[in-house]
């Protein structure tokens, strides 16, 4: 496990790049998490299915930035702590949005 006591200021950088990267890879493939919940009923069938693409995107990404650093420890970490957090934001909207009645704003 890294010592996050020990990270230098570009390790820091490197971790939030990390963590931007995952979020904008599942963002480019999904809507927010708030839309998905409002639309819940309308997106459930492909809503997942992106967000698993987006999380296999990311961490293709991470993978190759991480394998290129003399320190992946912070990449990896940034990588895992952004798309765990966004793969529970999207499983909590679509949970959400199915067990409520109120309206959608997709036709």
């Amino acid at each position: 496990m890294a010592d996050v006591g020990a990270m230098t200021e570009g390790d820091a950088v490197a971790m939030l790049v990390a963590a931007g990267l995952v979020m904008e890879c599942i963002a480019a493939s999904c809507s927010s998490p708030q839309t998905a919940e409002i639309n819940a009923s309308k997106r459930q069938a492909t809503l997942m299915k992106w967000v698993h693409i987006g999380i296999v995107e990311s961490a293709v990404l991470i993978g190759i930035a991480a394998m290129v650093t003399k320190r992946p420890a912070p990449i990896i970490w940034g990588g895992v702590l952004a798309g765990g957090t966004m793969y529970a934001q999207y499983r909590h909207a679509l949970k959400a949005g199915l067990k409520s009645n109120a309206p959608g704003t997709e036709n």
